[in-house]
Order: structure tokens, then sequence, then C-alpha cells
């Protein structure tokens, strides 16, 4: 088995994650996971003034899910929902010095599940945003504020 080699930003974000935990009074979740390699995702979101005042997330997977996902919530707490929208998988990874290749998909995961939080408070407010709708693949189960649904 190859090893993997992890920037120090990785390391630092898996064994000391940022805004770790569940948010209970969050006005939205988006929860992704990927069922080959067996990462969890769920992030939950607190919006004020169209802004992420604050943001949480609980990952179960390897460090790189992990950290994605702390660094995730770093680069957006404080954002406009706009700005948050806007963010892309190789703005994680560049933010951690990268990912091994064989890892990246755990930045994709993690910005889906922003993705599917943003979609789902704008659903909670009657607002069509098709643009942020769960994508449809065989290795993603995907869940809504209402429950859980295979896509």
């Amino acid at each position: 088995m190859a090893r993997l080699e992890y920037s120090k930003k990785v390391l630092e974000h898996f064994t000391n994650p940022r805004n770790v935990g569940e948010m209970k009074d969050a006005d939205s979740v988006g929860t992704v996971g990927n069922p080959v390699c067996g990462d969890m995702m769920e992030l939950s979101i607190k919006v004020t003034d169209d802004r992420i005042a604050d943001i949480r997330f609980r990952t179960f997977g390897c460090a790189s899910a992990i950290a994605t996902t702390s660094m995730l919530t770093e680069i957006v707490k404080g954002k406009t929902l706009k700005e948050a929208e806007e963010l892309k998988w190789d703005d994680v990874v560049s933010n951690l010095d990268g990912l091994p290749p064989v890892k990246v998909h755990c930045s994709l995961l993690a910005v889906e599940g922003l993705k599917i939080a943003l979609y789902n408070y704008y659903k909670k407010r009657g607002i069509d945003r098709p643009d942020l709708a769960p994508k449809e693949t065989e290795a993603e189960h995907v869940h809504s504020d209402e429950g859980p649904s295979c896509v």
C-alpha cells in the first residue's frame, strides 16, 4: 500500500478540527455521504442577515474527510450566502495546501454538503434554487432536512 503524504494544514485540521459538533438551533442542515469510501458529513448553518453567522460539522470518515470539512467551515464562516454558494472543491484543497489525488473526492463531498445545506435553507423559505439541488450520482446518499433519500 502506498503511503499518503499530507500537508501540515491537513494534519492540523484533522487533529484539531474547527467548528466541529452539532448545532441544535441550525437554520438548515445538509448531510451527504459516499458509501464507497464510507465518509459521511453533516453541515449545519445559522444564517443572520444573509451571512453564515455560524457553521458546524460532524464527519465520519478519514483524515482528509475531517480536514476538508473543517477547512470548509473556516472558509465560509462569516461569508454571505452568495459567497458560500460560489465555493469550489479546489478552494478547499488549495487552502489545505493540497490533498493526495486519491483523497480529493473528500473536498467534493464537503462542498456538496454545504450546497445541500444552502438548498435546504432556501427551500424552507420558499425559494427555488435548482442550481443548488443535490446532484444525482451513484456514489452518494443525500439527506434533506425532511429525511434521507438515496439519489
